[in-house]
């Protein structure tokens, strides 16, 4: 069962407990924010050592340390590097926002080296594997997206960012805007709609995303791919369109036992 379904069951798991000595609150008042929704403890059973993490409200700050590496550089011994300089700078959480060769074998490295739940964005590594990356229209394959948040689910990650929310219908609005969309993983997605006249793919197999998450307790992270980048375009039909969306995914989310948060607003 995941820390959702073990709250609303009425039951406080052994990571609500440490998450209750950890920030001095009561274990129960953990346990009724996780199944309220108004907290998550992302933590991959498959993930081993790592210690659990509440974040929300009723809890301090968080601060996640964004690591990685690119097509032409670093490997997995310098992402190792990366990632105790951000444990010894505190980092509450660390993503792995690698692109390039031999992803999977830098994010076990990683997931072998943290304490710290770990996260990813899974698009990066499906475009990668597709051999689109640097491409002008992205390579994106519906199977082989769904394919990675399955190995990496099984693998240990602990949290993912899926821009989901981002519709076919908001692309040509977010494109009226002064900066366009500035989010990688929602640029990917809108081009990716636009050139090829589909849906997202994650929006239509949502339902098969939260069976893999839910096996793994993953933690999914709503990615606000819409998000303003200047105040000229905050507040817009695009930002606003998406929002309800994501409001959609939250419910539909919380109602299969599935962790989630949303990348942003909270």
């Amino acid at each position: 069962m995941t820390q959702a379904q073990e709250a609303l069951a009425g039951r406080i798991t052994p990571a609500m407990e440490q998450v209750a000595r950890d920030e001095g609150v009561p274990a129960e008042a953990v346990r009724a924010a996780v199944a309220r929704g108004h907290a998550v403890i992302p933590l991959n059973p498959n993930h081993r050592g790592v210690r659990p993490v509440g974040v929300g409200r009723l809890f301090r700050t968080k601060v996640n340390a964004n690591l990685g590496r690119s097509p032409t550089q670093s490997q997995r011994g310098e992402e190792l590097r990366k990632l105790r300089v951000a444990l010894d700078a505190g980092a509450d959480f660390v993503m792995d926002l690698s692109v390039g060769p031999e992803l999977a074998a830098i994010r076990q490295g990683m997931l072998d080296a943290s304490p710290v739940p770990l996260g990813t964005v899974p698009v990066y590594e499906a475009l990668a594997r597709a051999g689109g990356h640097d491409a002008d229209v992205p390579v994106l394959d519906a199977d082989l997206l769904m394919q990675v948040i399955e190995e990496q689910a099984a693998q240990g990650v602990d949290f993912m960012t899926l821009h989901a929310g981002l519709l076919r219908a908001h692309v040509d609005v977010a494109m009226r805007r002064v900066m366009g969309i500035v989010s990688r993983g929602g640029a990917i997605m809108a081009e990716w709609m636009k050139v090829n006249g589909r849906e997202n793919p994650l929006y239509e197999r949502w339902d098969r995303v939260l069976d893999i998450l839910a096996t793994h307790d993953v933690t999914v992270s709503l990615g606000d791919g819409l998000r303003p980048g200047c105040l000229a375009d905050a507040s817009d039909a695009a930002q606003f369109g998406e929002l309800d969306v994501l409001g959609e995914l939250v419910r539909r989310t919380r109602a299969r036992g599935v962790q989630v948060m949303v990348e942003g607003p909270g």
